[in-house]
C-alpha cells in the first residue's frame, strides 16, 4: 500500500497552507471550466480556516462568484441552531463574502427528506446521470477522535451505502441524526484534504497511519480517492501523538 500523503505544520501555518491549497484548486477549476465546486465540513477544526478566508486579502484571492459551496454533512437542526454546520460557516465566512453560491443541506427537514433533497440538488448541480457520482474539485474533511469523518461513524449503516450519494448517519452524541455524503462521493473527489489537529486525534491517526486503518477500518481510513489527490494536514500535536515524523512526508504538488 502506498504511504499516506501528509504534511505537518504549526497551527497558524497549517491554516495558511490549507487556504493556499483551496485557493489554488478553486482558481484552477474556474480557469478550466468557469466554476469550482467545493464541499466543506463542520466541527471546530476548519473554523480558523473559515476566519482566514473571510479576511479582505483572501476574499480577493479566491473567485467566490464562480465557486459553489456544498456541505459534506449536516446535523439535523435548523440553520440558526448553534449545532448547524451551515450556521457556523455562515457566521465565520459566508456573511463576509460579497457573493456566495451555496447548496446547504436542509437540516430542518426530516432526515430522509433532507437527504433526498440534497441528492436531487447534487444531480442537478452536477448534471449527473443515473448512478454517477459528483466530482468535487475539493472536499475538505475533518476527523473525530473515534476516527469518523463526515457523518460516517464507526459501525453504522451509513458506512456501507454504495448506491446513493447522500444518506442518513447516526452520531453517538446529540444531535444524533445527521445527513452526509457517502463514501463513493468522497472517493470520487479530485482533491480530498483532511485537517486533523490536537493530541486527542493521536490514537485514531496511529491506527490509520501505522495499523492499516484498523479492523474493522476506521471510517476516515476508507477515504482515498480512486482518481484524485489525498492529503492529510496535521498540526504538531497530532503528529507527535501519532508518532509521525515532524516533516513533510509527501504531498500534493
Amino acid at each position: 500500500m502506498n504511504p499516506i500523503p501528509y504534511e505537518v505544520h504549526e497551527p497558524d501555518i497549517l491554516t495558511l497552507r490549507a487556504a493556499e491549497l483551496l485557493a489554488r484548486i478553486v482558481i484552477e477549476a474556474v480557469n478550466a471550466r468557469g466554476a469550482a465546486h467545493i464541499a466543506i465540513s463542520g466541527g471546530s477544526t476548519p473554523r480558523p480556516l473559515f476566519k482566514l478566508l473571510a479576511t479582505p486579502q483572501w476574499q480577493e484571492r479566491i473567485p467566490w462568484p464562480h465557486t459553489h459551496i456544498w456541505w459534506v454533512d449536516e446535523r439535523c437542526v435548523p440553520p440558526d441552531d448553534p449545532n448547524s454546520n451551515y450556521g457556523a460557516a455562515y457566521a465565520l465566512l459566508l456573511q463576509h463574502l460579497p457573493v456566495v453560491i451555496t447548496h446547504r443541506i436542509r437540516g430542518e427537514e426530516s432526515p430522509w427528506q433532507a437527504a433526498y433533497l440534497y441528492e436531487q440538488e447534487l444531480v442537478e448541480g452536477f448534471n449527473l446521470w443515473v448512478g454517477a457520482m459528483p466530482r468535487f474539485d475539493l472536499i475538505l474533511l475533518g476527523m473525530g477522535e473515534d476516527g469518523h469523518t463526515a457523518s460516517l461513524f464507526p459501525g453504522t449503516l451509513a458506512l456501507s451505502e454504495r448506491e446513493h450519494r447522500v444518506t442518513v448517519g447516526r452520531a453517538p452524541t446529540p444531535p444524533r441524526q445527521r445527513v452526509t455524503l457517502t463514501l463513493p462521493v468522497l472517493n470520487h473527489g479530485a482533491h480530498v484534504i483532511f485537517l486533523a489537529t490536537g493530541a486527542k486525534k493521536g490514537p485514531a491517526l496511529t491506527t490509520i497511519f501505522h495499523e492499516g486503518g484498523g479492523d474493522p477500518p476506521l471510517p476516515a481510513s476508507l477515504v482515498w480517492p480512486d482518481d484524485g489527490c489525498l492529503l492529510w494536514l496535521l498540526d504538531d500535536d497530532a503528529a507527535r501523538a501519532a508518532d509521525l515524523p515532524l516533516w513533510q512526508h509527501c504531498s500534493q504538488r
